[in-house]
Parts: structure tokens; sequence; C-alpha cells
């Protein structure tokens, strides 16, 4: 809570090109209880234009936190968590891989590549909306996220 008493709305960037992933994500933070805009990218080369607010999204939030899938359309998720974590102004943004990857080689590349965590994406419906809620628990409730905090 902020000293207005006003808890501060999250701004997620969902890097997801599967509608149905999209949908389900969308459904879960609409009924969290966290007040929360989840904006939605469908490749790699969009989600680099929008975190840079380049062409069509000049108007860009800057988000809060970062849900990225690997397998990616254009570039893929690994690329882009590597050009998040290589920008000054976009490295201190936590990036959740979520993913349906369970290869030891992206897990262990895309944390050297400084990911926040690794999730896998259950492919059982109330398993999924369980994980974006648990996501939702930790990292819009209890985690302290760099661009809300106020100095």
């Amino acid at each position: 809570m902020s000293n207005s008493g006003k808890a501060k709305e999250i701004d997620i960037l969902l890097v997801e090109d599967n509608p149905g992933d999209i949908r389900l994500t969308q459904e879960a933070f609409k009924d969290g209880k966290i007040k929360n805009t989840l904006n939605v990218v469908m490749d790699g080369e969009e989600a680099i234009l929008y975190l840079r607010k380049e062409g069509k999204y000049q108007q860009a939030v800057t988000p809060d936190i970062i849900l990225l899938d690997l397998n990616l359309p254009k570039k893929d998720g690994r690329e882009v968590l590597m050009d998040i974590k290589n920008d000054p102004l976009l490295k201190c943004i936590p990036v959740i891989i979520l993913t349906t990857s369970s290869a030891q080689q992206d897990i262990v590349s895309t944390y050297s590549h400084h990911a926040n965590c690794y999730i896998m994406k259950p492919v059982d419906f109330d398993q999924f909306i369980t994980v974006i809620r648990t996501i939702e628990d930790f990292w819009l409730s209890i985690v302290k996220l760099p661009g809300t905090l106020k100095i």
C-alpha cells in the first residue's frame, strides 16, 4: 500500500503466441486479488518493440513484470530474455519464464541469462489457473517490484 492508501495497479506484459494460453492467463488475472493491467504481444520482435516503446508502442507503459514464453515466432523467448537483461533500462524488470519446455538446457540457459524464475505451463486447465494465481500471490502480493518502489 502506498501512503495514499491505494495500491498501485501492476502492469504485466505477457509475451505469448498461443491464443488459448493468452485467454486463460487473462481470465486468471481478471479474477485476481491484485488490480492489474495485462498487455499482450504475440512474438519476440513485438515484445522488444513494446519494451523499447518503438513503432506503434510509443505510448506503452513499462511493465512491472514480464511473463515470457520461450517458443515464439520471429524472435524466440531466449533472445528476448537476453535483449531485456542486456538493456540498462529494462534489465531490472523481473522476467518469469512461462513455457511448455522441460529441457534442462532451457532451464539452465534462462537462469544464466538472469531470468527471475522458470515455470512449466501445466496442460491441465485447473492447474494452469492455479499457476497463474500462484504467480499473482507471490510476484504481485509479496515481492517488491522495482517499478512499484517510490524513491
